[in-house]
């Protein structure tokens, strides 16, 4: 019986990951913290001076997010943006702008 308690928390933990990683909308709703400075679905406001993300090339999306990340590229807040993200949660969003059209 004492074991009861940890094996069920840690089920629970294990089912809560499976579900969260199987979410697909997950890329989307990440990417929607975007919206405010590329615009929704990244689609960019024309001479605004931000990047449109929609369409983007993936692998250019994840360098210049990665290089935010690492500071090689100044910012003004997208340093700080792209460092509160793991890089799998970088991946979903990159994937994400490059199905957008």
């Amino acid at each position: 019986m004492k074991l009861f308690a940890p094996i069920t928390a840690l089920c629970l933990m294990a089912a809560s990951g499976i579900s969260h990683a199987a979410d697909p909308n997950l890329g989307r709703n990440l990417a929607a913290t975007c919206a405010n400075c590329h615009g929704t679905n990244g689609q960019a406001v024309a001479g605004s001076g931000m990047d449109a993300l929609a369409g983007m090339e993936k692998t250019k999306t994840l360098q210049k997010l990665a290089d935010f990340k690492s500071g090689v590229k100044p910012a003004s807040i997208m340093h700080q943006i792209a460092k509160g993200y793991t890089d799998e949660q970088l991946d979903l969003i990159a994937t994400y702008y490059a199905a957008q059209k």
